[in-house]
């Protein structure tokens, strides 16, 4: 019996963003895996992406997502190269702190700004270029890579979680606007991964560190979840529960939130 996962993406044409280390690179590996006919990986760090698409066999490309004509560049680089596009990995993302865990206004406006341009922008940016392409694909898939934080927040990091949770939004209207044409929309919102990122975060996410998952599990998780054209991609399921538990009552999320803060100090 054929594995729909594997047969979803054989012969796709794919472009991951953010794809020169961690999530990215995992899922663009994934994808090769699976069968697609080719992958376009896209990061600003020009010798880390030429690195992994070598080591993968995949294409490289040199983009700064936080550029506003870069997004658009990028997709009429990977049509061009791939011969078009049937799925757009926009993975690329930015992690920005209170740089005073006791103040959430502690972060200055650069910070916000990049959060802002990165965490947001960059996906409604693509998107706006990829849809053309993914029309034409008969069946075109789109998905974000975003954070179990645009679900429940994160202490300490209040662009981070803003900006998350406006990418949340901007998947669902995307899903309602653009599922009627074909184009499944799918959102990825882990908790911690053993990436780059989660080394850098400080007190008290990196307490989560013994229950992160591996880059190429969170992948695993997201690829099944894209080929089952599923929207909201949980690879902790228990994030599932912990959204129902704030959505349910709000103040004693909060509530429960602001002990966790004093406990963690």
């Amino acid at each position: 019996m054929t594995d729909p996962s594997q047969e979803a993406f054989t012969g796709a044409r794919c472009l991951v963003t953010g794809g020169a280390r961690g999530i990215g690179r995992a899922l663009a590996a994934g994808l090769i895996a699976r069968g697609a006919a080719g992958v376009l990986v896209a990061d600003r760090d020009a010798a880390a992406v030429r690195e992994a698409a070598d080591a993968l066999g995949a294409e490289p490309a040199v983009c700064d997502l936080g550029e506003a004509d870069a997004p658009a560049r990028l997709v009429a680089e990977a049509v061009e190269r791939l011969g078009g596009l049937d799925l757009v990995c926009s993975n690329a993302g930015v992690l920005c702190a209170d740089p005073d865990p006791a103040d959430a206004t502690s972060a200055d406006d650069a910070a916000w700004d990049l959060s802002w341009r990165v965490n947001v922008m960059a996906h409604v940016r693509l998107a706006r270029a990829a849809l053309p392409a993914l029309r034409a694909a008969d069946g075109g898939r789109f998905m974000l890579t975003v954070s179990a934080a645009g679900l429940l927040t994160m202490i300490g990091h209040a662009p981070y979680a803003a900006t998350k949770a406006a990418a949340l939004a901007f998947a669902q209207n995307l899903a309602i606007t653009h599922g009627d044409e074909g184009i499944a929309v799918s959102v990825l919102c882990p908790q911690a991964v053993r990436t780059d990122m989660l080394n850098a975060t400080p007190r008290p996410e990196a307490a989560m560190a013994e229950a992160a998952l591996s880059v190429e599990e969170t992948a695993d998780a997201a690829l099944d979840g894209v080929a089952a054209g599923r929207f909201l991609l949980l690879p902790h399921p228990e994030v599932a529960d912990y959204a129902q538990r704030r959505a349910a009552d709000l103040d004693r999320w909060i509530g429960g939130m602001r002990k966790l803060r004093r406990t963690q100090g």
